[in-house]
């Protein structure tokens, strides 16, 4: 679950954002919208312990991530969080499996090929394997991208504007593969986007899901809050 209270983060020799307090049970899902500038990605990176708010509480999984640093944060990260950035990040110069096999390195684990070639199969892409990422189209990328959030079974699963740039089929597509997955594996789901669409694309009742809920960000609002 996530659990927030007078949470803020002060950006350096900024402005400091103050967010609403949040409550999202394990499994469910929670879409933070909002422009681009709004705080999404800051939010997603404090969930995710990658930057310290300057004050609130913040629980995830858990784990009070207000107080993991350094190595501790990595670890905890490692095995709690599975993260969809807009920019996929894939290494250029590593195949689909050794792509994979780094999340698990990350977390002090030996490769395990059968868990990678069953989480790419999982998620239709298991031929893709021995290929590099310049020879996958943006779709296979995506899910290929999506296979190594989940490869952990993490028990949280933030997807930072994972529509960015689709078609309308393509962003159906996407959308109904992050709540399907995230049924799956009983991970609580976060899609964060500036893309409207997206509210359509989530059913508020989907099977499988524990709850649903919105947050909407505004820059101008946090700032003021």
């Amino acid at each position: 679950m996530i659990h927030s209270q007078g949470l803020r983060y002060r950006y350096p020799g900024g402005s400091e954002l103050h967010f609403p307090d949040v409550q999202v049970p394990q499994g469910a899902v929670l879409l933070l919208s909002g422009p681009s500038g709004s705080g999404k990605s800051t939010w997603l990176a404090m969930v995710a312990a990658l930057v310290a708010p300057a004050a609130g509480t913040l629980h995830v999984a858990g784990q009070d991530v207000t107080a993991l640093r350094g190595a501790a944060a990595d670890a905890w990260r490692a095995g709690a969080i599975g993260f969809l950035p807009q920019k996929l990040h894939l290494s250029e110069a590593l195949t689909v499996q050794q792509n994979l096999a780094m999340a698990q390195w990350a977390a002090g684990q030996a490769e395990d090929t059968a868990r990678i070639h069953s989480a790419l199969a999982a998620l239709g892409v298991a031929e893709l394997v021995k290929r590099l990422p310049s020879q996958l189209s943006g779709g296979q990328a995506q899910r290929v991208a999506l296979a190594r959030a989940v490869l952990l079974k993490p028990q949280v699963l933030l997807a930072d504007e994972p529509t960015a740039s689709l078609d309308d089929e393509s962003a159906a597509q996407a959308v109904s593969l992050l709540l399907s997955t995230a049924a799956q594996q009983g991970a609580t789901l976060v899609i964060a986007t500036h893309d409207a669409r997206v509210a359509a694309l989530v059913p508020p009742t989907s099977d499988g899901q524990i709850g649903f809920q919105r947050l909407s960000l505004s820059r101008e609002q946090l700032s003021k809050a």
